[in-house]
């Protein structure tokens, strides 16, 4: 086994074209990647590498495989590029990185290659929200604007299209304020409202004496400038994630996703993974959703089309409006400037998103302390691999040699969880519902503090530590839960100590 495949995936027991027939669609699968299929030989060398074992593993420090770089501290541990990357494809990421940092400006400007913001954005930069390409995070006062927290908003809408999806829940977005509230407008505007959120601290007794305090958060849309929601408008606030090992996620193969599949809990382990099937506006067919916190866009390409449609206002091939969010009912944003056709060209696109799938996942620290394998003991002890599913090995892809065929321990499933009502934010997403989130991965979430300056977990950031975050956990994963609040203090702190290092 050479150095690129640290390790493979799973043999599938469930057939692809099996499972997509399952979910009520047809022709769905992977368009976007130039994969080559495996060997038997390569089959079984996977399932062996990418079996569960509570103990130590080999190749588990190296989490994006060869694609892994050394973790270093200070802020910008998030971004650097993929360990493999070809010299000379280091042009193309630096390229993507002066575009994923550009403030853009209004137009019409003297910066034509940087013009047409807005005129409604919640941000003028990709990396205002993804701050040193880690997590953004909830308010932290009066004074934190919010820009890396932003509300989606969407109302129900029974007649509209499912694409022929199996479970499919069609919504609208509000026929005022669009899809997301946008708190920011270019000179001569109105931003729409304002982010609000309030929080009521919550004791949790913890075994061993311990007291945990988490915040149970509160959210609106404030000093709406254009007039009320409309009637059952559903609000959702999304904090931006962490940006490393996006390329490596995006090529997972799907039948390995599906494999972990088991929406009707037939092994009767009380978790029951379904995956979420979207509609592609890159591809125009239904695929396995893959990213965002309900796992609501299938490739990084059209994550970061809709990034700098929704948040920003800028205008691409795959969201050609040039006013981004403005809706019919806002004339006036809708008239102003436009900064080109598209005002993010293919080019520039394309070099984004090859630097979104680039950036590395630093290496794990201290994956061999005793402490760290004794909180990996725990975690597999109270089943929080049921979810949180350690490896992969990736596609052996034609075209993307840096994740191509790499054994990768992302710590997710990719698939969709009942998470209870503590984090419901009832509103649904392709065929999530209301209480499912996609399995965030794990890897690099010890180093959020370090690269963002706050910590801050879960869809909301509302958990400001990642014990916060796992008592936060209900629904499929109440149990583990319980399991957690119920350990001796030292092996909560052992388990805690694991999950840092990942």
């Amino acid at each position: 086994m050479t150095r690129a495949l640290a390790r493979p995936a799973l043999v599938l027991p469930l057939a692809l074209a099996t499972a997509a027939g399952a979910l009520g669609v047809s022709g769905w699968g992977e368009p976007h990647l130039a994969a080559l299929p495996r060997t038997a030989e390569e089959a079984e060398r996977i399932a062996a590498v990418t079996a569960l074992d509570p103990g130590p593993q080999r190749f588990e420090d190296k989490p994006a495989g060869a694609a892994t770089v050394r973790a270093r501290p200070g802020r910008d541990a998030f971004s650097f590029p993929s360990g493999n990357i070809e010299f000379a494809r280091e042009m193309d990421f630096k390229l993507g990185n002066a575009l994923f940092t550009r403030e853009w400006v209004s137009s019409p400007s003297s910066t034509q290659a940087a013009d047409g913001i807005g005129p409604l954005f919640n941000a003028r930069a990709c990396q205002s929200c993804h701050t040193r390409d880690g997590r953004g995070h909830a308010p932290e006062g009066p004074q934190d604007d919010a820009v890396s927290i932003f509300l989606r908003l969407s109302i129900p809408d029974p007649d509209g299209e499912t694409h022929g999806i199996e479970g499919f829940h069609p919504t609208a977005p509000d026929p005022t304020y669009g899809g997301q509230l946008q708190d920011f407008a270019i000179h001569g505007h109105e931003a729409e409202g304002r982010f609000a959120v309030t929080y009521e601290e919550v004791a949790v007794s913890l075994a061993g004496g311990e007291v945990a305090h988490l915040r149970r958060p509160t959210y609106a849309a404030a000093d709406l400038t254009q007039g009320a929601l409309a009637p059952g408008a559903m609000l959702s606030p999304r904090v931006a994630p962490q940006m490393i090992g996006l390329g490596l996620l995006e090529a997972i193969p799907e039948a390995d996703i599906l494999s972990h599949a088991d929406e009707e809990d037939a092994d009767g382990d009380g978790v029951s993974g379904r995956p979420n099937v979207v509609w592609s506006a890159e591809f125009d067919q239904p695929m396995l959703g893959r990213f965002g916190h309900k796992a609501g866009t299938a490739t990084v390409r059209e994550q970061s089309a809709a990034a700098f449609s929704g948040d920003m206002g800028l205008s691409t091939s795959l969201f050609p409006d040039p006013w981004g969010e403005c809706t019919e009912a806002q004339a006036t944003c809708r008239a102003a400037p436009a900064g080109g056709e598209p005002e993010v060209d293919d080019a520039s696109l394309d070099l984004v998103t090859f630097y979104a799938r680039n950036l590395g996942v630093p290496a794990r620290r201290g994956a061999d302390d005793a402490q760290v394998l004794r909180g990996k003991q725990v975690f597999h002890d109270i089943g929080c691999q049921s979810c949180h599913q350690p490896a992969f090995v990736t596609h052996r892809l034609e075209d993307r040699p840096e994740p191509s065929f790499q054994l990768v321990w992302p710590y997710t499933d990719m698939l969709l969880h009942d998470m209870g009502e503590g984090l419901a934010d009832h509103r649904p997403e392709g065929r999530a519902t209301g209480t499912e989130w996609r399995t965030a991965p794990l890897w690099g979430i010890g180093l959020t503090e370090q690269v963002a300056g706050v910590a801050g977990f879960l869809h909301d950031g509302r958990a400001r530590t990642l014990l916060e975050a796992v008592l936060w956990h209900g629904g499929e994963a109440q149990p583990h839960r319980d399991a957690v609040v119920a350990l001796s203090p030292e092996d909560r702190a052992a388990l805690i100590r694991f999950v840092e290092s990942l």
